[in-house]
C-alpha cells in the first residue's frame, strides 16, 4: 500500500519543511482543492499548488471537490505521474462527465482519477473506468479532515476489483478519510492500494514514526 499524505492537515505555515521531513518515508502528497460551493470549505489556488509542486519530486494527487471541474483544467503544473482527481457528482448529465474524462485522458499528459461519495454506488463510476488511471473511494463525506472512517463503504472495493479483473483495466484503488491505525491493515488486505491520510499523520507528536507504523501494519 501506498499512503499520501494529506497537506491540509499539515502545518500549512511550515509545509516546505514537512515536504523535507516526509519525503524519504511516503510516496507522494494528497491536496485537497476545495472552491466553497461543490463542498463548504476553501482552500489553495494555482500559485499555492504550484509552489508545492516545486517543492517535492514526490507525485501529487490533486483532489478536486468543485463545482465547475472544467476550469480547473491547466491550471497547475503537473507531472506526468501526478493524477488530477475529480467528483463524478461535480457532473449533472452523463455525457458531460463522460466527455470531461474522456478529453483529460486524450490530451493530458498527467494521470486522471474519478472520486465516489460514500453514498455514491460504485457501479455508477464503471462506464468511466475506460478512462481513468485512479478511483477514489472516499470513506468520509468531501470537505472536511478528521471526520470518522464509514466503514460501510469497505463494500464497495470488491466490485470495483472484480469489474477492473474482468474488463482488464489498470487503474489505482484508493481511498480517502479517516484512515487510521485501527483500520488500514484491513483496507490492504482488502485490496486497496493507496490511502489519502491527515490526522493519523499530522495528528501525532512524530508523524514519521506514525507514518513507518503504518506501513508496518499493511505488510
Amino acid at each position: 500500500m501506498e499512503i499520501y499524505p494529506s497537506l491540509i492537515s499539515s502545518d500549512l505555515l511550515n509545509i516546505k519543511t514537512t515536504l523535507e521531513l516526509l519525503d524519504p518515508h511516503v510516496h507522494g502528497y494528497h491536496i485537497d482543492v476545495m472552491d466553497d460551493h461543490f463542498v463548504p470549505n476553501l482552500t489553495w489556488g494555482p500559485a499555492f499548488i504550484n509552489a508545492i509542486r516545486q517543492a517535492t519530486q514526490l507525485p501529487l494527487h490533486i483532489h478536486y471537490m468543485v463545482d465547475n471541474p472544467e476550469a480547473w483544467i491547466g491550471r497547475h503544473g503537473l507531472y506526468q505521474n501526478d493524477t488530477a482527481l475529480f467528483h463524478y457528482e461535480s457532473f449533472s448529465h452523463d455525457s458531460d462527465r463522460k466527455a470531461f474524462f474522456s478529453n483529460i485522458k486524450t490530451h493530458s499528459k498527467h494521470q486522471i482519477g474519478i472520486v465516489i461519495n460514500p453514498e455514491t454506488p460504485i457501479q455508477n463510476a464503471f462506464p468511466y473506468l475506460q478512462f481513468v488511471d485512479n478511483v477514489l473511494i472516499m470513506s468520509v463525506q468531501p470537505g472536511f479532515s478528521g471526520q470518522s472512517f464509514m466503514p460501510e463503504v469497505m463494500g464497495k472495493v470488491s466490485p470495483l476489483l472484480e469489474e477492473r479483473k474482468s474488463q482488464q483495466h489498470t487503474f489505482i484503488v484508493s481511498m480517502d478519510g479517516g484512515i487510521n491505525t485501527t483500520n488500514i491493515a484491513q483496507l490492504a488486505k482488502n485490496g486497496v492500494e493507496q490511502v489519502g491520510m491527515a490526522n493519523a499523520l499530522f495528528g501525532q507528536d512524530d508523524p514519521v514514526k506514525a507514518c513507518n507504523e503504518l506501513y508496518r501494519l499493511t505488510q
